[in-house]
């Protein structure tokens, strides 16, 4: 029973997942789900990035959390439009929540649409919200083990930012043997050393975000 309930939530939320995707592609909307556990600093990341490209890209959040407006507010005071959604415990979004959230956008207005999910490395990772890209945040205080620890996160993201650099001659961190571990749980993704306070590395995810985009205006 366990195994057909959790198919069939899986297949509702895929069904919903592509009615997204669908209305994404339509209006050549580019989606990033932001995953990471709770105080990586995936809030602060997408002031500097709103800070960056606001005034060449439309950017709107949805932003996911148990409780409270916090985080949408931080984003509302950096001039984006931001949407609050609270699971009241629940531990990740789903593609339903997302296109509920939806309607309080206009997607023809909106180039790129950042989806900052619960804080948590295990559910998130497992529900395909209709989005072009999945991201994941590694903070540094975190340590050395969540990769190989956590793989499923690892397996499902193709790019991974390793936030708070600023912070490594404090803490016993080596960013090489994050690369080695997340290169052996997935070749195919990239870590990229960032720092949303000091901005160190901002500017390869500016980078990597435009690509991204460009692509997205050619599908």
């Amino acid at each position: 029973m366990k195994v057909t309930l959790r198919t069939d939530v899986l297949t509702n939320n895929n069904k919903a997942a592509e009615f997204n995707r669908e209305l994404f592609q339509s209006t050549n909307t580019l989606v990033i789900n932001l995953m990471s556990s709770p105080g990586a600093g995936k809030t602060t990341l997408l002031e500097e990035t709103v800070r960056a490209l606001s005034g060449k890209y439309r950017i709107a959040v949805i932003e996911g959390d148990l409780a409270t407006e916090r985080d949408a507010d931080r984003i509302r005071a950096m001039g984006a439009k931001a949407v609050q959604i609270n699971t009241h415990g629940g531990c990740h979004l789903d593609a339903r929540m997302v296109a509920a959230a939806l309607a309080e956008f206009d997607l023809e207005e909106i180039d790129l649409l950042f989806i900052e999910n619960v804080g948590n490395l295990v559910c998130p990772s497992g529900y395909d919200l209709g989005q072009n890209h999945k991201v994941a945040v590694l903070s540094v205080p975190e340590g050395n083990d969540k990769i190989p620890k956590y793989p499923q996160m690892f397996m499902r993201t193709e790019l991974v930012l390793l936030n708070k650099i600023d912070l490594l001659p404090y803490l016993d961190f080596s960013v090489e043997e994050a690369k080695k571990d997340l290169t052996e749980i997935n070749p195919e993704s990239l870590l990229l050393p960032i720092s949303a306070r000091t901005q160190e590395g901002l500017h390869e995810w500016i980078s990597w975000i435009e690509g991204a985009y460009g692509k997205c205006l050619k599908q």
